[in-house]
């Protein structure tokens, strides 16, 4: 039997704004791209963990037009043939599809990993052999749909879960469940059953596997893709995708396949992960000083605990606050409570009705 990762491809889902990190991410500068624990961006710091288990030439991104400078300028080692562009975002099924039918036309039997580009991971060598069980279960079942679940480190609200069922064998189950995301008192009932795990939203599966499913639960979908994928050789692909791909229905992989397919088996994962979904969870991922706080730049600060402190060249200085978010950028500056840096993507969208206000 041929060795499990010959076939074994990496798809990064780059496509996001990141609505939650402003006023550092921008339409021109989405999350992806941004430094916000480690040196380099997030999408430098996935790709680079991969190598240890993909070759340069299995590692691909999904992303849209409008951050294709970004790409080549960050990722320069990556060929024109290694970046799939949506001509719109569709949310992650039809991005994954778009992946899996060209994929597929590579190669009949690629295993898709596929994760995004924007989380944080403290144990690289951890994640990766996570990974080669995973693969390793897509490789061996060929119907099977495989996701990381989170071993959980507190009841948090801001992550979907994973309900395990049936040991397969040691860090392997089956999956019974997929749950939205809970309010507090839900989350610890999660927590204290004991087998509920967080949603990392890497998955692992054949191409053809995914593509089936997606025929399955989401016809609309699959046959939009077929139409694709018979264009895809001739000159008339990229005009045909974008009218194609355009009318697609957005919809999540979770929502779209998983929470419905019969056949999903979930790895039990501890390799340190956080997906960086607000100021709070850098904060919350930093290292941070005696006083409780993360500061980036350099502010005069009196009487300031347990925050979050980015500044850029003016002088800014803060005076007994505690448990705050502070991101000042030259043509913008955030104030909130850490409590709710969730609600910072209420500032994109009131940004954006304003601009729209003003266009007509």
């Amino acid at each position: 039997m041929s060795s499990p990762f010959n076939n074994a491809y990496a798809i990064i889902m780059a496509g996001g704004i990141g609505s939650r990190f402003w006023p550092k991410s921008r339409a021109s500068q989405p999350k992806q791209y941004l430094s916000l624990v480690d040196d380099g961006s997030l999408i430098q710091n996935t790709v680079k963990r991969l190598h240890d288990l993909f070759s340069d030439d299995a590692i691909f991104v999904v992303s849209t037009q409008n951050q294709q400078q970004l790409l080549h300028e960050q990722l320069p080692e990556l060929r024109p043939d290694q970046i799939f562009f949506e001509p719109v975002g569709r949310n992650t099924a039809p991005a994954i599809g778009l992946a899996a039918i060209q994929l597929l036309d590579r190669n009949p039997d690629a295993v898709m990993t596929v994760l995004p580009a924007d989380h944080h991971i403290q144990n690289d060598d951890i994640f990766l052999d996570t990974l080669r069980t995973a693969i390793r279960i897509a490789h061996e079942n060929q119907t099977a749909l495989v996701t990381l679940g989170i071993n959980p480190s507190y009841p948090a609200t801001g992550y979907g879960y994973i309900e395990a069922g049936q040991r397969i064998k040691n860090d392997t189950f089956r999956v019974t469940r997929f749950m939205e995301k809970p309010d507090r008192a839900t989350a610890e009932e999660f927590i204290n059953k004991g087998n509920y795990y967080w949603n990392s939203g890497i998955f692992i599966w054949r191409a053809a596997t995914i593509l089936g499913q997606i025929q399955r639960y989401m016809p609309d979908l699959y046959d939009g893709l077929l139409e694709i994928k018979t264009a895809m050789h001739s000159k008339n692909f990229q005009p045909v995708c974008q009218r194609v791909y355009t009318l697609l229905p957005g919809q999540s992989i979770d929502f779209g396949v998983m929470e419905k397919a019969k056949n999903v088996y979930m790895v039990r994962a501890d390799f340190g992960w956080s997906d960086l979904g607000t100021w709070e969870e850098v904060y919350k991922t930093s290292a941070k000083d005696e006083n409780g706080n993360v500061v980036k730049g350099q502010p005069l600060l009196k009487s300031v605990i347990n925050s979050y402190i980015e500044i850029g060249d003016r002088t800014v200085s803060i005076i007994g606050l505690d448990d705050i978010i502070v991101v000042d950028q030259p043509d913008a500056l955030l104030i909130c409570k850490k409590e709710l840096s969730q609600d910072v993507r209420w500032v994109t969208k009131e940004l954006q009705d304003t601009e729209d206000k003003n266009d007509t």
